[in-house]
């Protein structure tokens, strides 16, 4: 694995607006880098990113079983009393589902290290997926890239083969909040890859939907919800005003109910109690365990947190460094520190990519600091020999 800097594609800009990617930059920073890469030998991706993603995602599936089953664990998870049942009809009946995002730590020496599963509402998919393997077809095409370079990349045919499996209905809704600008780019770019796999599809607000007399989900034009993809969180949606019928939701909502263990911090600690010393799991404990104690390099981070929110890296003998937000009311979890891949780009952290149950992409952010946060950027990959 190493940074690598390349010559901007002349256009890349407008490429961008004309697929709708106008999150290319975000806050008044760039978010896309169109003149730099990651690159990575075939054995390296193979061995080192696409096998443990793979077996990581296995052992997460075989995990739900137990932490649904199990009143402690959910208490754990904290998850909330009027969700649990949603949650465990949604995992009895094998709800479909459809995406997720490892984030590992990986610096190009040792093996990959599970930092959290964005089990729920991961974003970064239509970059990923789209506009990185647009970038390598054109950098190759202008020279810059041998002609038979590669991508671990087979994102949009798994995501179209994935919608395909769900049922065709009249219309497949997709939500998210509709005026932040990368969740709405996210949410049509999925609705693309539903239309490809044979869906009709509309876009709602999420807090557009509403309830009918007969307790259904409907949209502004009154018609039934039967299926919706969410870009939004399940401990949200119990807020909103609909939130009082999600346990009668059945499978309607994507994702299903049962990620939200998932997409849990708290998954990190089960899963080193499940699979102790695995290679690819970095010692994890509840704040409360006597074990946290033993680590003196470590992030504490909160159960829901999401953009490095409230997260804290302490090392021994440094300041530690800590990620302001709006979470922590919920808990913590203790994880080992495990360092990043560091360039003068920053500091990298690999987004593994899950459509379905197979480990199919991988998209990279850098952040200047340690902790990946919202004005990360995202930086393309390309794999070389």
């Amino acid at each position: 694995m190493k940074r690598i800097t390349v010559p901007p594609r002349p256009n890349w800009v407008e490429k961008a607006q004309a697929v709708g990617f106008g999150f290319h930059e975000m806050y008044g920073e760039p978010y896309w880098l169109d003149d730099a890469a990651y690159s990575f030998t075939l054995e390296e991706i193979e061995t080192r990113v696409e096998e443990p993603s793979q077996e990581l995602h296995d052992m997460c599936i075989d995990l739900v079983d137990n932490i649904v089953r199990s009143e402690e664990a959910l208490d754990r998870l904290v998850i909330p009393e009027d969700l649990r049942d949603a949650v465990q009809r949604s995992w009895q009946r094998r709800d479909r589902h459809l995406y997720g995002r490892f984030d590992l730590a990986y610096d190009g020496k040792g093996p990959a290290k599970l930092l959290e599963y964005n089990a729920d509402t991961p974003t970064g998919i239509f970059e990923a997926a789209f506009f990185q393997f647009n970038w390598l077809t054109d950098q190759m095409a202008l020279g810059v890239l041998p002609v038979d370079a590669d991508q671990f990349n087979s994102l949009q045919e798994s995501l179209v083969e994935a919608l395909g499996q769900f049922p065709k209905g009249p219309i497949f809704h997709f939500a998210a909040i509709t005026d932040n600008e990368e969740d709405r780019g996210t949410t049509v770019y999925l609705m693309d890859c539903a239309v490809q796999a044979g869906h009709l599809v509309e876009l709602l607000d999420v807090r557009e939907i509403g309830i009918d007399a007969q307790g259904r989900y409907t949209d502004l034009q009154d018609r039934v919800i039967d299926r919706c993809f969410k870009l939004y969180p399940w401990e949200f949606m119990l807020r909103e005003p609909f939130g009082r019928e999600l346990l009668r939701s059945g499978d309607i909502f994507i994702e299903p109910a049962w990620k939200a263990v998932l997409s849990n911090k708290g998954l990190l600690p089960l899963l080193w109690q499940r699979y102790p010393n695995h290679p690819n799991l970095l010692p994890s404990f509840f704040v409360d365990d006597p074990a946290a104690s033993t680590l003196s390099d470590y992030v504490r981070k909160p159960l829901l947190s999401r953009e490095g929110e409230n997260v804290t890296i302490f090392r021994d003998g440094e300041e530690p460094i800590t990620a302001p937000g709006n979470y922590g009311e919920e808990g913590f979890i203790i994880q080992a520190y495990a360092p990043l891949f560091e360039s003068e780009g920053g500091f990298a952290v690999l987004g593994s990519w899950v459509v379905g149950d197979r480990a199919c992409g991988l998209g990279i952010r850098e952040d200047r600091s340690r902790i990946t946060a919202n004005l990360s950027r995202f930086v393309p990959h390309v794999i070389i020999g």
